[in-house]
């Protein structure tokens, strides 16, 4: 049984057509947008966050768009295209017609269903780091067979795991299907050599 998986954060990023002027955007977008420059090191973006959006999306004066917070990739492009259009509409800019939305980074989580001996898998497996005096879990690095993409798993004692790194959720999957095949693999060898 492979452990099933949520999506706790999308990264996407998408280009808007020009600089943006982001001291204009508060008065455009009350209760909206905030911006406070000062609190950030140069440049600081705007956030755009409204009532229907479950991320947000930081806009930089090059016109470059974030969105983080969203639990799925259709929904980090929804909100980059919410936004875009309702600066379109504001008359302050647009998407850039060549532009593609792009998904930067999956964060995922997950339990698989027991609790690892992390000291044995640090052991047992090439691309594993486990230094529990600096971080409390394993840092698992892999790579998915056939395809070169590589994610980074943190494994805890508790079973549960974060997996980042990865830009499509099929892909998370292969990952966290591939460390349950591996943490087995591992947990049998701790069996057999005792």
């Amino acid at each position: 049984m492979v452990p099933n998986f949520r999506i706790v954060n999308v990264v996407a990023t998408a280009d808007l057509d020009r600089v943006i002027d982001l001291d204009y955007l508060p008065h455009l977008f009350p209760r909206i947008v905030m911006y406070e420059p000062s609190a950030y090191q140069p440049p600081a973006p705007a956030y755009f966050k409204s009532e229907d959006m479950q991320g947000k999306v930081s806009i930089f004066p090059s016109g470059k768009m974030i969105s983080v917070g969203t639990k799925s990739e259709e929904k980090a492009r929804q909100e980059l295209i919410l936004v875009a259009d309702r600066l379109k509409k504001a008359k302050v800019a647009e998407l850039k017609t060549d532009t593609k939305i792009r998904i930067e980074n999956i964060v995922a989580a997950s339990d698989i269903g027991f609790k690892p001996d992390l000291k044995k898998i640090s052991a047992e497996g090439a691309n594993v780091v486990y230094e529990p005096e600096q971080f409390p879990g394993a840092i698992i690095r892999l790579t998915i067979p056939k395809k070169a993409i590589k994610s980074t798993i943190l494994l805890f004692a508790s079973g549960k795991m974060v997996c980042v790194g990865l830009k499509n959720s099929k892909d998370v999957q292969k990952s966290i299907q591939q460390l349950f095949r591996e943490v087995g693999k591992w947990q049998r060898n701790r069996k057999d050599n005792r």
